[in-house]
């Protein structure tokens, strides 16, 4: 049954507030919806701040919109106050009685301003209210005589409505007016004043991924659609899933700001530049897509991706462990690659690596850190014998995106008992159960790195990975439990933010983090490095900071104000980037004797602030997301000087450099690098066709 009526909440639903932008404005009217549903508001704001709104080109025009938590409805293509649903909610309300009670509670519940309040809204804030909070106001309202909802949403909010006053009978009294059925009708919300939308039977919902912790509890025995994105992003995911088909408007007609690349026009330029690179510049990304497929290729072998070529590495001692498929480098492999579903080479290749490490899962659920090549046996270690646990969490998120890419559901039934040992396994490395996961020291890809317990660059790994295990689930048909994992994502987002973003503001949540008992230390502008029970680093993870925006652990505010100082730190120079900034120095209390094995971990070298291309490929995409494609295009020519240099040869894809002097070091011709700078240029819609092809 076809969609005919969408209906939204507004705010931390469609827009930001904090970011004072018109994002979802301008990208509502850069979409063509086909056979587009009337679109309603459902919100607490009033009408004439709803109007304003829509004034000011934040919101579009809708058909009709709710407003005051449900108090009245709109109509706004005829510019009118539907009355007859006004008329229904006098029975059983005393707004100057409410007022009186509610006032009497005590100084914890206070009145909100004059503009937030109507005829029939009565809002209040109330800090932290429990359920026996809440249960005791209604008692007290009905031994009055008062027939009334409460509402309370954000841990903050609390709204003394008439009975029939809420987002969910004010909806189907208008589907009822508009003769629309629920499954007509789709709803997207975020807080709990949005649940009873959620609730009309039958009706279709959208969870945004930045909903608050109520929303996911309210409708966790219902059938929805939760999504990871955030917004407005969500909003439109959602509508798809609905059926609502949309497609980009030809950029050809839109102004020169619009994110969708005239690919035709690429081929007929001269020496102009072309958003601020140059045709030459250009030239050199093309070619450096060129070569990264070949260096690819280079490191298709009968087990799945290599660590790096086999061909053109010498290996020895140690170094021997690059002749493997490893869990992390061909996972990111097979992130990188999936949109090459033309390679037929390529695509075999990303599923033999999975089949390869699937096939050497434990009983318990452990993924072997890699798998060597010449005689099949995996490791399950890595330096010192500690475990890798980021190995697991980057099988799933790779296996989610093959799956999706490649729509093998068969795949998918034939390995899902594997993959839901590795989940549970992950799990158990939350031994505290405060849904963040406790690392060993040089447990995940930084292996000779002392980092340990919480660590960004893992829980943001950890989030993504049930938000992949949730969408597996759905593939499946299971519903109910992809709705567990998906939940229980956005616990694990909200324990990210409270822990590893420190602020001297006051937090509406109750639990108190170790962080926030340092608050004194000042606010943060990114997110910090790790977390202990002790202490904690301010150091910037570059990479986990770019990768918590890409998977939307963190909104477009806060990746803005980690990229300022990123930028501004120089962590993109001489190339893109820096793994980690500030680099350690012996004396530091983060130094480690073992950081001179080899001279491998000094100041600027290798994990210690060295240059990676696999991540300067995640910063290019973490630039062009900001919205800001001309830097991303520059820093993407940047990164391809990088992966040309070479120590022998040009187009090396090598594995690292020298965070100062930017000379290529490591393995030559790693398949994350390539993978990487692949996945970057598709993202920036900037290969054409026959480069692809």
């Amino acid at each position: 049954m076809s969609i005919k009526l969408a209906v939204f909440d507004i705010d931390d639903t469609l827009i930001d507030n904090s970011s004072k932008t018109n994002d979802f404005y301008d990208r509502w009217n850069k979409i063509k919806v086909i056979d587009p549903p009337m679109l309603c508001y459902n919100s607490g704001r009033l009408p004439d701040d709803l109007l304003n709104l829509i004034r000011k080109k934040t919101i579009p025009e809708p058909d009709f919109f709710i407003a005051g938590v449900g108090t009245s409805i709109y109509d706004f293509k005829n510019k009118r106050t539907l009355k007859e649903f006004s008329q229904i909610l006098d029975e059983g309300w005393d707004l100057e009685k409410v007022s009186e009670i509610m006032g009497g509670l005590g100084n914890h519940v206070t009145k909100q301003p004059g503009h937030f309040q109507n005829d029939f809204k009565s809002s209040w804030f109330y800090n932290d209210a429990t359920e026996d909070d809440l249960f005791k106001i209604r008692k007290i309202l009905k031994q009055t005589n008062l027939d009334v909802n409460l509402v309370y949403s954000s841990f903050k909010f609390l709204d003394i409505l008439p009975k029939w006053a809420n987002k969910g009978n004010s909806l189907e009294w208008l589907m009822d007016f508009l003769k629309i059925s629920a499954e007509e009708t789709v709803v997207a919300g975020d807080s709990g004043n949005d649940s009873a939308m959620f609730k009309i039977s039958g009706i279709n919902g959208i969870v945004v991924g930045n909903a608050q912790p109520e929303l996911y509890h309210e409708t966790k025995d219902l059938s929805v659609f939760y999504s990871e994105k955030p917004r407005y992003e969500a909003v439109l995911e959602g509508l798809k899933h609905y059926g609502v088909e949309w497609s980009e408007k030809d950029p050809k007609n839109e102004d020169q700001n619009a994110d969708i690349v005239d690919l035709k026009s690429i081929k007929l330029m001269e020496e102009e530049d072309f958003e601020g690179i140059s045709k030459n510049q250009l030239k050199v990304i093309r070619t450096g897509y060129e070569k990264a497929i070949e260096a690819i290729k280079k490191n298709i072998t009968p087990l799945g991706f290599s660590a790096c070529s086999l061909n053109d590495n010498e290996s020895s001692g140690t170094d021997e462990n690059y002749r493997s498929v490893w869990a992390r480098d061909g996972s990111i492999a097979i992130t990188g690659t999936v949109h090459l579903t033309h390679d037929p080479e390529i695509k075999e290749c990303q599923k033999r690596t999975l089949q390869t490490l699937i096939a050497h899962v434990t009983p318990n659920g452990q993924i072997p850190s890699n798998v060597r090549i010449e005689d099949g046996v995996p490791d399950y270690s890595g330096v010192g014998g500690i475990c890798s646990i980021d190995s697991g969490l980057w099988l799933i998120i790779a296996f989610h995106d093959y799956v999706k890419a490649t729509k093998n559901h068969e795949f998918l039934r034939e390995h899902f008992d594997a993959l839901m040992k590795v989940m549970d396994w992950l799990s158990a490395q939350d031994g505290n159960n405060d849904a963040l996961l406790e690392i060993p020291e040089a447990g995940d890809w930084t292996d000779l790195f002392g980092r340990s317990y919480n660590i960004l660059y893992d829980e943001v790994l950890w989030y993504r990975a049930n938000v992949c295990f949730g969408r597996l689930l759905e593939l499946l048909g299971n519903n109910e439990k992809a709705g567990d994992y998906l939940r229980w994502s956005q616990v694990i987002k909200r324990e990210i933010l409270l822990n590893f973003w420190p602020t001297t503001k006051s937090k509406i949540y109750q639990s108190t983090t170790f962080a926030e008992r340092q608050f004194s230390l000042g606010d943060a502008r990114y997110l910090i490095a790790q977390v202990t029970p002790f202490d904690f680093s301010w150091r910037c993870d570059v990479y986990g900071n770019v990768l918590a925006y890409l998977f939307d652990v963190v909104d477009k505010e806060k990746a803005s104000s980690a990229f300022r100082f990123m930028w501004g730190s120089g962590v993109n120079d001489p190339y893109p980037v820096e793994n980690v900034y500030p680099a350690v120095h012996s004396g530091d209390p983060d130094w480690r004797p073992y950081y001179t094995v080899n001279l491998l971990n000094l100041p600027h070298h290798y994990h210690n602030g060295g240059i990676w291309p696999f991540v300067g490929g995640g910063w290019v995409r973490f630039v062009n997301k900001l919205g800001i494609r001309e830097v991303a295009l520059k820093e993407l020519f940047k990164l391809a000087k990088l992966n040309k240099l070479g120590n022998f040869h040009e187009w090396e894809f090598n594995e690292w450099a020298h965070g100062k002097t930017g000379r290529p070091m490591g393995k030559a011709f790693q398949a994350w690098s390539a993978s990487e700078y692949i996945l970057a240029c598709h993202e920036l819609k900037i290969v054409p066709d026959d480069i692809k092809k």
